[in-house]
């Protein structure tokens, strides 16, 4: 059971060498490339930013509003925050399809209002961090292609979010704040990073999803470099095994999203749920296991696996003897180290991409989301991965928990972006 989620070394370095050749094809614009390489126009922040910035996060039902203050030297301080739901039962909902562009960006207006105590007189620059699939020619705007995570706000989708939100800044007599610059969660966990680290390129969400950008050195068209958004949930060119597959023909998007549904969150409780199954004799039955129930497990690392047969017995009714719990424990360990090592991989060919014909330099990589922070044994497999992939330069890199998130990310944008408009 568990070697139909161990990948061996080779075909671990197959999958860096194909990652990085579908990178490739997708800058080229190739027919055939699963990655989506969207340019976000920003490159990465000096370190020198210094200044008080407003930064809108806006990924999901739940949104922020900041005021932050960036000192420079990779400092800044939280000046003020102002967090609320989109929908609340019973009281308002600007998330469903009932309600209008304008009602949702009046509410965020008004949440921005909140954040700098009803000032009208002071002059803001607004960095907006919005995580859905937009169509951008530029830092400032994005056009929004289609709504996803449950959201059916109508007259929003086809339009420039931007001008959307400075319209109903208007409307809220806000015309001190204008915002200049959208980015999306990723590239904000990369801006956040290389601002208080410095020597950081890569920047990737491990979490209930999956995504990773990074600095495009070779942009082509004259362009300075800018941090390429790949979408990389969407990587394709990967051997899906049985479960992968049985999870696929009952998910939202079959077909789509390969990578993300082998690695994420959201799927390595349902990966495990369909295995056990299979172990206990009763092959396609889907039991209903999540990413934290994995953690549980593999934190319990008593000689009989208690906590494999308490989480099973509750999820399934099955009790479990010890060795059998030990055994399920290991196939939690497996699909895991599954999910570690493919994006390790990822990363590998990043780096590969990012170094061209040169040698790889020192640097992070800078991940965000719980799986990251709070799995065990995620760390320790990155870094047994990269050694089997890059040998003596694996010392070079590390990963860091990203810090600041996606409010500092678009404070920075809105920072690094007026620092471009005045050359």
């Amino acid at each position: 059971m568990k070697a139909a989620f161990t990948i061996d070394d080779d075909a671990l370095r197959k999958i860096a060498d194909d990652f990085r050749a579908d990178m490739c094809a997708g800058l080229a614009g190739k027919e055939g490339a699963t990655l989506r390489m969207l340019r976000s126009y920003a490159g990465l922040p000096s370190g020198k930013e210094h200044g008080s910035f407003l930064a809108l996060d806006f990924g999901g039902t739940n949104v922020r509003a900041l005021r932050i203050l960036l000192k420079g030297g990779g400092e800044y301080e939280v000046l003020s925050k102002v967090a609320k739901p989109l929908t609340l039962p019973g009281v308002y909902d600007y998330v469903s399809a009932d309600a209008t562009a304008e009602e949702m960006f009046d509410f965020l207006a008004s949440i921005i209002d909140e954040a700098i105590d009803g000032n009208r007189e002071t002059k803001y620059l607004l960095g907006h961090t919005f995580s859905f699939p937009s169509a951008q020619t530029n830092i400032s705007d994005a056009r929004l292609i289609i709504w996803t995570k449950e959201f059916a706000v109508r007259g929003v989708e086809g339009e420039v979010v931007n001008d959307l939100l400075r319209a109903a800044l208007v409307r809220q007599g806000l015309t001190n704040v204008t915002p200049n610059a959208v980015i999306n969660d990723t590239v904000a966990v990369l801006l956040s990073a290389a601002y208080v680290h410095g020597d950081t390129k890569i920047g990737a969400i491990y979490a209930t999803g999956h995504n990773t950008c990074y600095l495009e050195p070779y942009v082509g068209m004259a362009q300075p470099p800018m941090i390429i958004n790949m979408e990389s949930g969407g990587f394709r060119k990967l051997l899906p095994n049985r479960f992968d597959a049985a999870l696929d023909e009952v998910s939202e998007k079959k077909g789509e999203q390969r990578l993300e549904k082998m690695v994420a969150g959201r799927y390595m409780g349902a990966l495990f749920g369909m295995a056990l199954a299979e172990l206990m004799g009763k092959a396609g039955r889907a039991y209903d296991f999540t990413s934290i129930d994995l953690s549980r497990m593999l934190e319990d690392t008593g000689e009989k696996a208690q906590a494999a047969a308490t989480i099973v017995e509750t999820v399934t009714g099955e009790m479990l003897s010890a060795e059998d719990a030990v055994r399920v424990r290991g196939l939690a360990r497996s699909i895991v180290a599954r999910s570690v090592r493919l994006i390790a991989a990822t990363f590998v060919g990043t780096l590969w991409q990012i170094a061209g014909s040169g040698e790889i330099r020192r640097q992070h990589i800078a991940v965000d989301g719980a799986v990251y922070e709070k799995m065990p044994l995620v760390k320790e497999n990155l870094t047994r991965a990269f050694f089997e992939l890059l040998g003596a330069d694996a010392p070079k890199v590390d990963t860091i928990l990203a810090v600041g998130g996606s409010g500092l990310g678009a404070a920075l944008a809105a920072a690094m972006t007026e620092r471009a408009e005045q050359r």
